[in-house]
């Protein structure tokens, strides 16, 4: 079965990279274009207070987002793994057990969004329109939480059932779904955050049926449906440990984005929220383009450490390092050559926005770059099966967040919300990065089953 994988002993590692990384990239980056096309309409449709709602509506529903990426990160590594054993039965009972743990926990987002929304949003401090505007959005949302679970789990399975072009034919085709239902329900019948959501849920709905569609066909690398179905709870177990870390990196920047919006309420002004919401789209776009290389890169140290190819895995995440690095500096240059043009895309020319925005470009994004090797760590321990590490890695950003938060902004006002998360990065980075390739020199020196053909 596996004779005919390019994640082979006689295959070309940088070929392989590229061929599960540059899906993995496109369709991570589509993923973060539902947010910013969300962000584009609501900024020139609705206004200031728009942004600040949805960026207050964000760290509520990072948690349902996150638990989708729990299982296609945990189950699709988990397949990989056994994959790389030439195990292809624990494979699909792996697969079988990540389309049930969607089930269940779909179901629990939706009770925790219909229960906690509301007061989640009122501890950020959001007043009047902002706090109308976020319930409305989570409203819709509440409903549908299986789909959003759903939505971002199964192109992970899928890329991990061989399949990385099809797992990104599904975003981009949910994305280019939500561009249009965007500019209808906004722009058009003038339904604003409503109307935001729910282009967001029909387009994902649209993703996870084409999912369903593939897995049900002869296409599907390891056809789940034409077999028995098996969960198994020891499969699950490790997938949630497996995926963990994701979950935790989610629920991180959840945190974070909440604590930045209330002390942005203390020190600024609802222009600050919405100043912060632009900043965070240009984060959020390169985030997920670093999430895409570490998810490239994912499937290829799964097989390799099943396989016990060590020094593969050295050779995969040094070039995952260094497209992750370049990528980071070349956004961080174009984001502060242009800002003004940049930060246009989200609004029609209010000045006070502009320039609020254009200080947080300035000073929030500066160590950006560190932010992607810092996930490229957790996710290389992820992939390797120690989830207790890579969610020690995204525990310990949100641990180092909150006493930086708390100190910055009263010695320096609001410049100090500003500059607290690239303080933190650097910090992290340099105990992070180190740990992990420390590891990889250590797996090596244990020695290799077979190597492969160098870069």
């Amino acid at each position: 079965m596996y004779t005919s994988s390019e994640i082979q002993q006689n295959s070309s590692i940088a070929r392989t990279f590229w061929r599960y990384t540059i899906p993995a990239v496109a369709a991570m980056a589509v993923n973060g274009l539902y947010q910013v096309v969300d962000g584009v309409f609501v900024g020139h449709y609705v206004g200031a207070e728009g942004l600040a709602a949805i960026n207050t509506s964000w760290p509520v529903i990072a948690l349902v987002s996150g638990l989708g990426l729990l299982i296609g990160m945990g189950a699709g590594s988990l397949i990989s793994i056994y994959r790389g054993e030439q195990n292809a039965e624990y494979a699909r009972t792996a697969m079988v057990t990540g389309l049930g743990l969607i089930i269940a926990l779909g179901l629990l987002a939706s009770l925790y969004l219909i229960m906690f929304s509301e007061p989640l949003i009122a501890l950020q401090g959001a007043t009047g329109k902002t706090l109308q505007y976020a319930n409305d959005y989570l409203t819709v949302f509440s409903l549908y939480g299986i789909i959003t679970v759903a939505s971002g789990a199964l192109p992970f399975l899928i890329r991990n059932d061989d399949s990385p072009i099809v797992a990104t034919a599904m975003m981009v085709v949910g994305a280019l779904t939500n561009v249009v239902l965007d500019y209808v329900f906004i722009g058009v019948l003038n339904w604003g955050l409503k109307g935001a959501a729910w282009g967001t849920v029909i387009a994902q709905i649209v993703t996870v049926v084409m999912a369903l569609v593939y897995l049900m066909s002869r296409y599907s690398y390891l056809v789940v449906f034409k077999h028995t179905l098996q969960f198994s709870l020891s499969d699950a177990r490790k997938s949630i440990v497996m995926g963990a870390s994701s979950l935790v990196m989610f629920l991180y920047y959840a945190v974070v984005v909440a604590a930045h919006n209330r002390l942005f309420v203390e020190y600024g002004s609802p222009t600050s929220i919405a100043a912060f919401a632009i900043v965070a789209y240009f984060m959020t776009l390169y985030y997920h383009v670093a999430e895409g290389i570490a998810e490239g890169m994912q499937p290829q140290v799964s097989f390799y450490h099943g396989a016990k190819q060590y020094t593969n895995i050295a050779k995969v995440v040094k070039l995952a390092s260094i497209v992750t690095l370049c990528i980071g500096l070349l956004w961080l240059a174009l984001v502060n050559a242009f800002p003004h043009k940049m930060i246009g895309l989200f609004t029609s020319g209010d000045p006070l926005l502009i320039d609020e925005a254009t200080l947080g470009i300035r000073l929030h994004l500066a160590a950006i770059y560190l932010e992607g090797l810092i996930i490229l760590a957790s996710m290389y321990f992820m992939s390797i099966g120690k989830g207790s590490i890579s969610i020690s890695i995204s525990v310990a950003n949100v641990l180092m967040q909150f006493p930086i938060l708390f100190i910055l902004p009263k010695k320096f006002g609001l410049e100090g919300v500003w500059m607290s998360m690239p303080i933190s990065n650097a910090i992290l980075a340099l105990i992070v990065l180190p740990l992990m390739w420390c590891h990889i020199f250590r797996q090596q020196r244990i020695g290799d089953g077979h190597t492969a053909p160098g870069l």
